[in-house]
């Protein structure tokens, strides 16, 4: 009889736990420090890319990208880096979409 109680409560407290609705969780907010700018980016520049500094591959090319000097957008052209040891590959800076406007995202190593 004990068991039987068990089961049922058991069952009882899985079919209540899937009545639950879960709503996705919004995404985080951008960090504190960032600044909105009202207009989008202009389009990216083509860049010829120039051959790395030796043919080793340690060598990640770093697009240009455009940065917000407070008034206007500046092109900041791509260059070549070394990779630091034991990191996968590079993430290229970027523009996001916000309510507020436009914000920065720096590029990182991933």
């Amino acid at each position: 009889m004990r068991n039987r109680v068990l089961i049922v409560a058991a069952v009882s407290v899985l079919m209540l736990a899937g009545c639950v609705e879960r709503r996705p969780a919004p995404p985080p907010p951008p960090p504190a420090q960032v600044i909105y700018v009202p207009k989008p980016p202009p389009a990216e520049v083509v860049e010829v890319m120039p051959a790395p500094p030796d043919p080793r591959p340690i060598w990640v090319w770093q697009k240009g990208h455009w940065r917000w000097d407070g008034r206007e957008y500046l092109w900041h052209p791509g260059h070549w880096v070394e990779r630091p040891p034991r990191v996968a590959e590079w993430v290229a800076p970027h523009w996001e979409a916000h309510a507020n406007g436009w914000f920065f995202v720096e590029g990182h190593w991933h």
